[in-house]
């Protein structure tokens, strides 16, 4: 696990920024909430009757004026994209950066197998993911835990399965496309994820688009329907791990035979 732990050990520093930002939002979105409350009935009443914005962020389905419907929209939307951007960047930089940063000859010559450096940088890019969601569970529960308010825990940790899900889908397509760059492909991980994101609000715009969720990681880290049945709807994850797989696949096919400067 040489190549694994050194890659934890040379991005620590992104780990602790990206996680300190985003549980940094995710804290204070939770415990300006208490201020906020007395006027959250009359902003849920007005963004209720915006027709398709309403549509678009699921705020037609449930209340903003609660607190859950509150955590649903504003944190959801927090981990969300801060989520997808954070595993778009660690995909697509966990094979390129080799050649980018000419470090693949010094790697390379070591007597350990392509797969095994794949297999390394892929586990390192998952442990990576799995420590954000765990400070991210942390800091959640802290702050609902500071302001007093009630909460149903098991729809929170549904929420956050989902973007954990999300998160690793994105990571592993990222992942894929990364075996075929030699330079470094940070706008085309987040072209990726900001791409992603926007599909999923094109989808709830009209019937016609639904089938657009089948296609995006964020179909299924509706915050509306999470909350208001407490389950992940299971026909877009299906498509999703389909998703995960192939990025996987094809991350070891291509890297595999790739001519490596």
């Amino acid at each position: 696990m040489t190549v694994f732990f050194h890659e934890l050990k040379r991005n620590r520093i992104a780990l602790i920024v990206w996680t300190a930002a985003i549980c940094f939002m995710l804290g204070v979105c939770v415990l300006i909430y208490p201020e906020m409350e007395s006027q959250m009935g009359e902003i849920s009443e007005m963004f209720a009757d915006m027709g398709n914005f309403s549509a678009a962020f699921g705020m037609d389905q449930i209340n903003f004026g609660e607190f859950m419907g509150y955590f649903g929209v504003e944190c959801g939307n927090v981990l969300g994209l801060g989520g997808a951007f954070f595993a778009a960047i660690l995909g697509i930089s966990a094979l390129a950066k080799e050649e980018k940063d000419r470090t693949a000859e010094f790697l390379l010559t070591h007597p350990i197998s392509r797969k095994r450096i794949i297999t390394e940088k892929y586990l390192y890019v998952i442990a990576q993911i799995l420590i954000l969601n765990i400070v991210v569970i942390l800091v959640t529960a802290g702050c609902i835990f500071v302001i007093g308010e009630k909460a149903d825990f098991g729809k929170i940790a549904m929420l956050i399965l989902a973007y954990l899900i999300l998160q690793i889908e994105i990571a592993s397509i990222s992942f894929g496309i990364s075996a075929f760059l030699k330079r470094g492909g940070l706008a085309i991980g987040l072209g990726f994820a900001i791409m992603s994101y926007f599909l999923n609000i094109l989808s709830n715009l009209t019937e016609d688009a639904k089938f657009i969720k089948y296609i995006t990681p964020f179909g299924y880290t509706d915050s509306s329907y999470i909350l208001t049945n407490g389950s992940i709807e299971v026909k877009y994850i299906i498509t999703g791990l389909i998703f995960t797989v192939l990025g996987i696949a094809i991350a070891y096919y291509e890297y595999t035979k790739k001519d490596i400067s």
